[in-house]
């Protein structure tokens, strides 16, 4: 039995950022805790703003309900501020995880990418290399970011949206 769910703009799903500000603070609790830098709720708000502007924010739904999040954003890692857009924020319910949300979030958010003006987009990440690599993502390079190694991908050229 497979699962259907939909990718849609956060911007249409305003509702759900009470939600997913949970997520982020569990998930990222020295960025988005009590005493990281962060403020979930804020960086939610810039992600549900705009559908043709960057930053723009998708939610893989469930009906209805929310079971995953990514963002587009102009600039990610202070090092590569050279390179645009970033996939980022990335996050999928553990228990939706394997039954391609997240990869489905990746598509979305190239093929919005495109329809904004860019050919490709960038993602640095620690935990989701696998996933890139599988949705045919290339590695670009390892940096060390906050004293742990981060790798760099590139999306393909093109991807078919979900």
């Amino acid at each position: 039995m497979s699962v259907v769910f939909t990718i849609e703009l956060l911007a249409r799903h305003r509702h759900l950022i009470p939600t997913i500000e949970g997520w982020f603070i569990g998930e990222w609790p020295d960025w988005y805790g009590p005493n990281g830098p962060g403020d979930a709720g804020q960086d939610l708000l810039a992600f549900a703003a705009s559908e043709a502007d960057l930053p723009v924010g998708f939610a893989a739904l469930i009906e209805g309900r929310v079971i995953g999040v990514g963002a587009l954003k102009s600039e990610s890692i202070p090092t590569h501020t050279h390179l645009r857009p970033w996939a980022a924020a990335g996050f999928v319910l553990p228990e939706h995880r394997g039954h391609g949300a997240g990869a489905a979030i990746l598509r979305a958010m190239v093929c919005h990418a495109q329809q904004l003006g860019f050919a490709q987009v960038y993602c640095g990440t620690s935990t989701a290399e696998s996933l890139l690599q599988r949705s045919g993502w290339t590695r670009l390079e390892v940096i060390a970011h906050a004293g742990k190694p981060l790798g760099i991908f590139r999306s393909p050229a093109s991807m078919v949206s979900a």
